[in-house]
């Protein structure tokens, strides 16, 4: 039986986008799409998720593209600016889960010194009964090492527990671990979901 609900943050419970801080400096979209995947690509943003500082990864890179040095410092120094608003309707969902008695944790790949920049920002966060972040275990998802120390953490049993991401990748990883999971979409077609594998 699910006693525990598992979320992902970003593109599940809060909305976190790059294009939000850079599409109105390049006002230019293929300026900004080459930036983003050349010179501060995801896989550069990892690296902060998986503990390293922010200034150290920050350094290299303008080591690399002096000529971006403008834009690639403004990654980390206007990185609040990148944060949207909640998801729309998880506020709902998850407040629901709450008064119907299921544990509520949080399972993210975000950089520690971020996240903490934020978390009060956001009203759902303060619903969860706990969360582990990537860049304070220095480990990130899909490693398997990451689901193992949450359920550790809070004396989880897998079997009790639904794992929500937005990227299949990670759900395949908890499921790996023995958590059945969902890859979200819309807080809708979670609410189905749940519907259908949650007791009531």
């Amino acid at each position: 039986m699910i006693r525990n609900i598992i979320f992902d943050f970003g593109s599940v419970l809060v909305d976190w986008n790059p294009e939000l801080l850079y599409r109105p400096y390049f006002n230019d979209k293929a300026r900004m799409d080459m930036f983003l995947t050349e010179i501060c690509p995801h896989s550069w943003n990892v690296q902060a998720d998986e503990g390293r500082s922010t200034a150290e990864i920050t350094e290299e890179r303008v080591a690399m593209f002096p000529e971006w040095e403008e834009e690639i410092r403004m990654y980390y120094g206007r990185w609040v600016e990148m944060m949207g608003d909640q998801i729309p309707g998880m506020q709902e969902v998850v407040e629901d889960l709450r008064r119907r008695g299921f544990r509520l944790y949080g399972l993210s790949n975000w950089s520690a010194e971020t996240f903490y920049l934020v978390r009060h920002d956001y009203p759902v966060f303060s619903l969860l009964d706990g969360f582990i972040i990537s860049g304070e275990v220095k480990c990130a998802k899909p490693d398997p090492g990451i689901y193992r120390t949450l359920l550790r953490h809070f004396d989880l049993k897998p079997e009790e527990c639904l794992f929500i991401d937005d990227n299949p990748a990670n759900v395949a990883a908890g499921e790996a671990e023995g958590i059945r999971g969902t890859v979200f979409t819309s807080a809708e077609q979670l609410k189905r979901v749940l519907a259908e594998v949650l007791p009531e």
